[in-house]
């Protein structure tokens, strides 16, 4: 038996099948197969026919009287996946997207609403304010973990509800429009709104910001030392430390910019239509979740971002038209997304076994 086996993995087709499965492609592919065959076994047993409710999805997210809305929301899915993939290229997950998130459009507001400044000035002050605010907020899990040993996965989930909190009090006590029905601001001035592109009513300039973003990632992931250093620390920590990578320091400034890049895109929702910061508005759509999705997807990897990111916004934006055409709830593209996680999960957890297995021996 031990021979034929031997045989087996010296022959080129068994060479040929193992390469195929060590490609990187391989665990994203089958971790999207899987979830669609969960998904398809969820609608079957409901009485249902999934050919139908996958072509409703497709159909809905890519008719031409949606798209505006499908590029705008492929924005902000991008922009919350860059979020999670920095600190993700050095081994460590940012999960406090929703509240990086919410402090991006509460300065945001506070400049659009409250500065008075010109309109030339007054949208790129209000990003800037957004991003040292929520980079900021960001940054705090570093020194946490490096000088208290709380883990920056935890330490960014437990801070991000706070951050919710104190935003949600300010916008229905503090800066909230007089009055109204529901805990929003006031409607910001002509000249503190986003810029539009031509007569589109979702995508604007936000859309630009959000590409121009992903492309100076990739620029630092690949063309300069810092984005060595975080692949080097992401793929063996010690090893960094040891080659004289400075650990905290690059946690420091992976957290800030994953925060800074968070605020931003708070910034451009609350820019956008309706111009205002509307309570909760900012976490209902599950952007964070949707990115970090397809930021574990690309596994990280800035020019894979793009892509995975399209899959989420076929599943978010077409979840509506599963719904009116298939008559198939829309939470169903949220099971879809977390089963992508989970796969993904299994994976590196049963890497890093055999990692530690192989350090073992």
């Amino acid at each position: 038996m031990s021979d034929s086996r031997a045989s087996w993995r010296a022959h080129p087709a068994a060479r040929l099948v193992d390469a195929a499965a060590r490609h990187p492609a391989v665990v994203p592919l089958a971790a999207v197969a899987v979830a669609v065959l969960i998904g398809g076994v969820i609608i079957a047993a409901a009485g249902l026919d999934p050919v139908t409710a996958y072509a409703a999805v497709l159909a809905g997210a890519l008719d031409p009287d949606t798209l505006d809305y499908t590029f705008s929301v492929w924005g902000f899915i991008c922009g919350m996946a860059l979020v999670a993939a920095i600190p993700l290229r050095m081994g460590e997950f940012n999960l406090g997207g929703n509240g990086q998130l919410v402090l991006g459009g509460l300065a945001a507001a506070l400049v659009a609403g409250q500065s008075g400044l010109p309109p030339l000035v007054a949208v790129p002050v209000a990003l800037l304010a957004a991003a040292v605010l929520a980079g900021g907020f960001g940054a705090l899990s570093a020194p946490l973990s490096t000088r208290f040993g709380i883990p920056i996965i935890i330490s960014t989930l437990l801070l991000s509800p706070i951050a919710v909190a104190v935003v949600s009090y300010l916008v229905r006590f503090r800066i909230g429009e007089a009055g109204a029905a529901v805990a929003q601001t006031e409607r910001f001035p002509e000249g503190a709104r986003m810029w539009a592109i031509g007569d589109l009513s979702y995508t604007n300039v936000g859309l630009l910001v959000v590409i121009g973003l992903m492309v100076a990632f990739w620029l630092v992931d690949s063309r300069t030392a810092v984005g060595f250093e975080l692949r080097v620390v992401g793929a063996n920590r010690r090893f960094g430390a040891y080659g004289g990578v400075r650990v905290g320091r690059l946690a420091f400034g992976a957290m800030a910019a994953s925060g800074a890049v968070a605020g931003v895109v708070g910034a451009i929702i609350t820019l956008s239509s309706p111009y205002r910061l509307i309570d909760g508005a900012l976490l209902s759509p599950g952007y964070t979740f949707a990115g970090l999705a397809a930021a574990l997807l690309a596994g990280g990897r800035p020019a894979l971002i793009p892509v995975t990111a399209i899959l989420f916004t076929v599943l978010q934006v077409g979840g509506a038209a599963m719904e009116r055409s298939a008559d198939v709830p829309r939470q169903l593209s949220d099971v879809l997304q977390g089963v992508v996680i989970v796969v993904l999960a299994l994976r590196t957890v049963i890497d890093s076994r055999r990692s530690g297995e192989s350090g073992a021996r």
